[in-house]
């Protein structure tokens, strides 16, 4: 299987190229600040590397051609973002690679979407929500509630999904990332401390431990991230499903038994086995 990687060089790409067990080219903006400016490979990756505008269908289908699976990680990815961020990175960037992937015949198309897109549950819920007890599950059946221009960029790519799964017979997978963090806060403590670092709390703070309850739902580490985009690679039965991508939980509002059956994902973190800020994973 050939896999291309669009925004391989961002927090959730790295997760990928750093623990994934498949062979893959990347795929970035030009515009990106990781890529030399002549669209040299980065020093970083080894991996054949491609410059293409996600603007620009015509640049998009000729850089898809060839490819059996995409993995769509490119575009805007804060929650703050504005709509025209929004507009020009994942509207219509999610479009002219569904576009590229049907014209290039892609079979599988694997898209970072977001818990974002049903980010109100925990707006209306928060802070009680974050604690071990609390009983509200929400799952691929759900009825989206975005909280945000990129929440709702986000159920706009899942809709594109599901319209060029039926008409096109692309596999489509969804994936709603909770929190993929960089390797140095891969773990349930990991915003609480980058936050002490940068001065915003002290470590004894409500404000701290509302941030460790908090990502002590959401994370999903890196090396799960990568096994969760494995295991879509792998199936053979998906036509479209939504997936949650968090690690395994205990606290989670966010159901993963869907991809535990559907898809066979095992994650193996769990952000109850940090009972302490440290040791820390590196």
């Amino acid at each position: 299987m050939t896999v291309l990687i669009t925004g391989a060089h961002g927090t959730v790409g790295t997760a990928l190229t750093q623990h994934c067990h498949f062979e893959y080219d990347l795929l970035d903006k030009q515009e990106a600040t990781e890529k030399l400016a002549d669209g040299t490979a980065h020093p970083h990756f080894e991996s054949d590397q491609i410059t293409v505008d996600i603007s620009n269908k015509e640049e998009l289908t000729h850089a898809f051609n060839g490819y059996d699976a995409v993995v769509h990680l490119a575009g805007s990815s804060e929650v703050s973002s504005t709509f025209e961020q929004v507009y020009r990175n994942n509207i219509r960037g999610i479009y002219n690679c569904l576009e590229a992937a049907k014209h290039s015949d892609v079979d599988s198309f694997i898209f970072a979407s977001s818990n974002h897109v049903v980010g109100q549950y925990e707006k209306e819920h928060a802070p009680n929500l974050y604690e071990q007890d609390y009983d509200l599950t929400v799952d691929h059946t759900s009825p989206v509630r975005p909280d945000s221009h990129y929440g709702s960029s986000k159920v706009a790519g899942e809709a594109w999904g599901r319209q060029y799964a039926d008409n096109y017979g692309i596999q489509f997978y969804a994936l709603r990332i909770g929190s993929v963090r960089p390797p140095r806060w891969d773990h349930p403590y990991g915003d609480a401390e980058r936050g002490v670092e940068q001065g915003r709390w002290d470590r004894e703070s409500e404000d701290y431990y509302e941030q460790v309850n908090r990502l002590k739902c959401t994370w999903q580490s890196r090396r799960d991230f990568a096994h969760m985009v494995e295991r879509c690679l792998a199936d053979e039965d998906v036509t479209f499903d939504i997936f949650y991508g968090v690690s395994d939980n205990e606290r989670s509002w966010l159901d993963i038994d869907h991809a535990r059956k559907r898809i066979g994902y095992d994650p193996q973190d769990s952000s109850e086995e940090y009972g302490s800020p440290k040791p820390f994973r590196t």
